[in-house]
């Protein structure tokens, strides 16, 4: 009998009924072409124009949470809310397919079965990553391999911090839920070993941040292994969606309380 983990892993789920090899080959790219594939393609032509500009890497900066109507707030306010749900539409998709395979997002640890664990496994990945992932980006762009980034430039609204926890809530989603969960069990399912599903969903991971940098790919590609080989251990997404999210939080608020004030904290140039 299969375990809890070997269940929701993805490299034993078996394959939708009534679904061939090829039409879920087909489903599997045609998610990633609507969220984070696109997202990788998009990522590196940013990373080769950044390397036609003047200057280093790290005199140019990547900006993650911009405003988009300047001098209009609610305006602003509006596109905000509505980018954050349209780039949820992918997460929805993805539940929609595995619910028709009679699995659901429980079939990928997305459920509220263990809300605890959950959540205190989550926090302690976000602690041990978080502060490593500082100290590699600072070094990162101190050698000259990685942008500056600016996680946050919004404008001094009272709907700033909010927005900026619901936009690190939405890339928890759709990351962790796409590329961990969703692209390992579809991965299984098409026959990939355990080893190269690994490698394309942390090398994929690694490259919708390459926009970043070279330390940007890097760091995230490392990110994804761990991730991969957390979620394989507890067969559960929920920790790695709490995590991701924490991480974001810190940096996106962090950013927006810190930015000027103190100075071991790159701004833009």
């Amino acid at each position: 009998m299969r375990t809890d983990a070997e269940r929701t892993s993805g490299a034993a789920g078996d394959p939708p009924t009534g679904i061939g090899p090829g039409a879920l080959r087909s489903e599997t790219l045609i998610v990633l072409a609507l969220s984070l594939g696109a997202s990788a393609v998009s990522s590196l032509i940013s990373f080769v124009g950044s390397l036609t500009r003047p200057g280093g890497l790290k005199e140019q900066a990547a900006t993650l949470n911009g405003s988009y109507a300047p001098g209009r707030p609610w305006l602003d306010l509006a596109w905000q809310l509505f980018s954050v749900a349209t780039a949820l539409v992918p997460v929805v998709l993805v539940a929609h397919l595995l619910l028709r395979e009679g699995a659901g997002l429980r079939a990928i640890g997305f459920d509220r079965r263990r809300p605890g664990p959950d959540l205190r496994r989550g926090a302690l990945v976000a602690a041990g990553i978080g502060s490593a992932g500082l100290a590699f980006y600072l070094v990162a762009r101190g050698i000259g391999i990685n942008l500056t980034v600016v996680p946050e430039a919004l404008p001094a609204e009272w709907w700033k911090y909010p927005v900026l926890v619901l936009s690190a809530i939405q890339n928890s989603l759709v990351e962790e839920v796409i590329v961990v969960g969703y692209l390992l069990r579809r991965l299984g399912q098409l026959g990939w070993s355990p080893m190269a599903a690994l490698v394309a969903s942390s090398v994929l991971r690694g490259s919708y941040h390459l926009y970043q940098g070279i330390g940007g790919f890097i760091g995230n590609l490392v990110m994804g292994v761990v991730f991969v080989l957390l979620y394989r251990r507890w067969g559960r997404v929920g920790p790695l969606v709490v995590a991701h999210a924490l991480l974001d939080i810190v940096a996106f608020v962090g950013y927006g309380l810190l930015a000027g004030e103190v100075d071991w904290l790159p701004t833009a140039p």
